[in-house]
């Protein structure tokens, strides 16, 4: 069964995605209001996949990224990022940095966890 971590700030947003992935898939979903949260998780649980928002207060979510790739024990988990900011040059600027995939915000709570899927390749 996968697991996967959920990094957004608001609840709703954790909330929509936990029910959705839990409910349509049959994953685990743990979540993380902040990054410094969401990092602390990740090092615990070993998540299969991070959902990671962009936009968060404190620290953002490019910034929790590259706190994700300074540990060994996180660096390999794929991250998808969760923003509304979707246009070819951020899109491009997120992939050189090394994030697997990008989901728009809003996104579509029935169709997620196929986007993750087929952005990581998931077959099961």
């Amino acid at each position: 069964m996968k697991r996967i971590l959920v990094i957004d700030n608001e609840p709703y947003i954790q909330e929509v995605a936990q029910i959705c992935l839990e409910t349509v898939a049959g994953w685990t979903v743990d979540t993380a209001s902040s990054g410094l949260d969401g990092l602390q998780i990740a090092l615990q649980k070993q998540p299969d996949a991070i959902l990671l928002d962009v936009m968060m207060p404190e620290i953002d979510g490019l910034t929790t990224f590259a706190n994700l790739q300074d540990h060994p024990e996180t660096r390999d988990i794929p991250v998808l990022l969760l923003t509304a900011k979707v246009q070819a040059s951020d899109l491009r600027y997120y992939e050189d940095l090394g994030i697997t995939n990008t989901i728009a915000k809003p996104f579509d709570p029935i169709q997620l966890a196929q986007q993750i899927s087929t952005a990581l390749g998931w077959t099961d």
